[in-house]
């Protein structure tokens, strides 16, 4: 008893901690767990149990396939269809935001499903002029009513059907999850659509990611506003210009078209002297001037979207990035020029501004300029030369490679690869061929290894406050298990309203369910509460089913605080959110899940 009454005092200790909110989570959390320890209530094995837990292991997996997913530029594709079926409507964009979640979380599971998705969710929300937390929230507990949709939704409900067969010899079949899962994901759409507005909470997060959707577009009009388009030429087979020097095309120009640089079709300068066929003119000018001149030239002019090209700037296998040169640069004092191939010989000049405006190098007359500290070069090549060559100590990046290819260029060069993975790891989570954490890993190592990220890159995606969170909080999970807290609480509510009509019954259920579920895991919430559920069912004469369908709907309404799943605390740190921010909109949800698990459930499984 004195284990239970220790247990109680650190558990409330422990929430009121988070909800005062002045104490890092983390610090909060691996504190707890090392009070256990002090206490006796737990050995130190179990104290850092959670640090090698499956769930922290999975976790830490998705969120380098979500950064693969990223980085691949499904995201940016996925985004703009978002924006272009939703328009400037706020409740058509929530509910395809959450409809979107549902249903992938159907397929995958809710953290992963929060995981992939939360980097386009944020982005498209500073894309939009919207707060992150208006959006990350509805997409979260869209992704708890996604659980329900179908069978393998949820670990919970694999534990549901096993429970059901065991009492009944009837199972549940993989789709009729749904009978409860759809109203619950409609009712929360609804919710999220007319009170979230009220409801949410307003918050501002600490950094948000810049909006670089139109970056060719700003760049082109910065560099050169007065109505000049910088477009790639591609020289044919036939052209008479193939095996002559490059500086034969140099005066031939017609209007106002100047040459900038020779390239290749990945964006690499290239310094021989003559060209080739599938060569690339990288030319400045006005649109007519520079169609006259591909005509009189036998040149086929590079139109937009072809490969995923924009503005001449950007495309699938090149874009553009900016540098100021920083002072006591050593690059000071040296000569640059539109069209200058860099020392790596991987990079190209287009442009040189000094305080906002062109030097002298920039104008038709191309003459090289002296470099000062402060001036800004805009420089072209391959993703790949870009991401390398600006990493250097003698300039300073504006906008780094990898963040415009994300938000520029939709479905890069990695997405085939990275789609099949995704794939291989969604048929081997649904399929239980291996444990999910066994599928997450195997992808997120596919996704290294293919080179849809670095491995800097999968070390960046990790979120520390979420893995820390989750690890420090598992040793209090199975000490509330262990010492006979849940059982107590469980046992307690029960039998309070265990007597009365059957309706009361699902009401007790559910609020021990849920509210355990606040705390610990709904997996570890479902194993405690099920055998007691199946226990009340048979004194009470009811269907065992209809029982257990109740603590699946309870199972999932992991609502209130960020701490009730994975989830709920991907998208505390992106969205700015307080530990006391969950509250007020998941208490409007929960009671939908109450009327659902109490009044609906029935209806389909009844008594």
């Amino acid at each position: 008893m004195s284990e239970i009454a220790t247990m109680l005092v650190i558990l409330t200790i422990t929430i009121v901690i988070f909800v005062w909110n002045k104490i890092p989570v983390e610090i909060v959390a691996i504190g707890v767990a090392l009070l256990l320890f002090a206490t006796g209530i737990i050995d130190i094995d179990d104290t850092f149990s959670g640090f090698g837990s499956q769930t922290v292991v999975l976790i830490a997996a998705l969120f380098v396939v979500a950064e693969a997913i990223d980085a691949a530029g499904i995201t940016t594709w996925m985004g703009g269809l978002l924006v272009r079926f939703a328009g400037d409507s706020r409740p058509r964009l929530i509910a395809l935001i959450m409809l979107f979640t549902a249903f992938l979380t159907a397929v995958i599971s809710v953290n992963g499903a929060v995981a992939a998705l939360l980097p386009m969710v944020v982005v498209l929300a500073v894309r939009l002029g919207r707060e992150p937390g208006q959006l990350l929230m509805p997409m979260a507990f869209a992704a708890h009513a996604g659980s329900l949709l179908v069978l393998t939704g949820s670990p919970v409900n694999i534990l549901i059907l096993e429970a059901a067969i065991g009492a009944t010899g009837d199972g549940i079949g993989f789709f009729e999850f749904a009978l409860v899962g759809l109203p619950l994901l409609i009712g929360t759409i609804l919710i999220a659509i007319y009170l979230g507005p009220k409801l949410l909470p307003q918050r501002v997060p600490e950094a948000t990611p810049k909006d670089l959707s139109n970056h060719p577009r700003v760049i082109l009009s910065h560099y050169w506003p007065d109505e000049h388009e910088l477009t790639r030429l591609r020289i044919p087979a036939a052209s008479t210009h193939v095996g002559h020097a490059i500086e034969g095309v140099l005066p031939a120009t017609r209007g106002d078209v100047h040459l900038i640089s020779v390239q290749n079709s990945a964006g690499k300068p290239l310094t021989r002297d003559t060209l080739e066929a599938g060569n690339y003119l990288v030319v400045r000018g006005t649109a007519t001037d520079i169609a006259d001149f591909a005509v009189e030239h036998e040149m086929s002019v590079e139109s937009a979207g072809e490969n995923g090209v924009a503005c001449g700037l950007v495309s699938k296998s090149f874009g553009v990035a900016e540098v100021l040169v920083s002072p006591r640069s050593n690059l000071i004092g040296t000569d640059v020029y539109p069209g200058m191939v860099t020392e790596s010989g991987s990079l190209v000049v287009l442009a040189h501004q000094r305080a906002g405006k062109a030097t002298a190098g920039n104008t038709p007359a191309t003459r090289a300029t002296g470099v000062k500290a402060g001036d800004t070069l805009l420089l072209q090549g391959s993703w790949v030369a870009l991401d390398k060559h600006t990493q250097d100590q003698n300039v300073l990046l504006v906008d780094s490679p990898d963040a415009i290819r994300r938000q520029t260029v939709p479905l890069g060069p990695g997405a085939i690869p990275a789609l099949v993975i995704l794939a291989a790891m969604v048929v081997m989570m649904t399929t239980n061929i291996v444990p999910a954490a066994v599928a997450a890993l195997l992808a997120a190592m596919a996704m290294v290894l293919s080179r849809v990220v670095t491995i800097g890159q999968a070390h960046r995606s990790m979120a520390w406050q979420t893995l820390i969170l989750v690890a420090g909080m598992i040793p209090l999970s199975a000490a509330i298990t262990k010492t006979g807290t849940a059982k107590m609480l469980a046992d307690g509510i029960v039998t309070l309203t265990g007597g009365g009509s059957p309706y009361l019954l699902l009401v007790g259920i559910f609020l021990v369910t849920a509210v355990l579920g606040q705390l610990i895991s709904n997996t570890a919430t479902a194993l405690i509460i099920i055998p007691i559920a199946l226990s009340v069912a048979t004194e009470a004469g009811l269907s065992p089913i209809t029982v257990l369908m109740c603590v699946s709907v309870a199972s999932a309404a992991a609502l209130l605080t960020p701490i009730a799943t994975p989830a709920n605390m991907m998208i505390m740190r992106p969205a700015g959110y307080k530990f006391g921010d969950y509250w007020k909109f998941g208490a409007v949800i929960m009671a939908l899940y109450l009327v659902v698990a109490v009044f609906l459930v029935p209806v389909f499984w009844p008594f």
